[in-house]
């Protein structure tokens, strides 16, 4: 009877004890997530307001900034207006037409005798042999050029303006300097160099300005040249 009784005692002890682990696990596992959770949501709340705090702080510093001190586009506007109106008193016309021409800026247009006479000449038709605003070619056009504003005179015929003059690069070039060109054979076109790879000459449609890198030009060049002595405002005669 006694042996009966012990396994009946002996279940119902384990069924008790694990009735109340159960309880104790379970009660456990309700405390310990909501002081998590808690701890989670109360540091998400604290860097959502720290962030909303800090972009109300940065929009408010640039709606300031832009608000504060002059207008900068109302500043450029007048600055360009008072340019407008000033730039015709300040510089000459010579200036302004060589600058479009030339594709620069009307400061870098500074020698005004060079580009007057060259404006006195522009247009004038090609003449082969010519020598007047009739008809010149382009030896005699730079050698007229060069008596009237650099008192140099220079041989009448290109090739003979070639042989006087010392050859340079096209890096080392500058505002009268010469450019040589073989278009019929041999140095057969001559032209005087401006600026900004522009150069003035009596082409076979008439004087004008052209450029340098003109795939034309570039295929006939041949060298450029500097005179000696045409910068002195006294006068000179070169000789081949």
């Amino acid at each position: 009877m006694l042996r009966k009784i012990l396994p009946v005692f002996a279940i119902l002890s384990v069924l008790a004890s694990c009735s109340g682990i159960k309880p104790l696990a379970y009660t456990n596992n309700r405390q310990i997530p909501p002081a998590t959770n808690d701890s989670k949501k109360e540091i998400k709340f604290l860097d959502i307001s720290s962030a909303n705090d800090d972009n109300k702080g940065s929009k408010s510093t640039i709606k300031e900034e832009q608000t504060s001190g002059p207008n900068p586009i109302a500043s450029a506007e007048s600055n360009f207006a008072n340019n407008k109106t000033t730039e015709p008193a300040k510089f000459s016309s010579i200036q302004l037409k060589y600058a479009q021409l030339l594709n620069t800026e009307v400061e870098q247009v500074q020698n005004i005798q060079l580009y007057k006479a060259i404006d006195d000449w522009y247009g004038t038709r090609y003449r082969l042999g010519g020598t007047s605003k009739d008809g010149i070619d382009c030896s005699a056009f730079v050698q007229t050029i060069f008596v009237s504003v650099f008192a140099v005179t220079l041989p009448r015929m290109a090739k003979d303006q070639y042989k006087v003059a010392r050859r340079i690069s096209r890096t080392e070039l500058q505002e009268g300097d010469l450019l040589f060109f073989n278009t019929i054979g041999g140095v057969s076109h001559v032209g005087i160099y401006l600026q900004n790879n522009k150069f003035v000459h009596a082409s076979v449609s008439g004087v004008m300005i052209s450029d340098m890198f003109d795939p034309y030009y570039v295929k006939h060049f041949i060298s450029a040249g500097r005179i000696a002595g045409m910068n002195n405002n006294s006068s000179a005669s070169i000789k081949p």
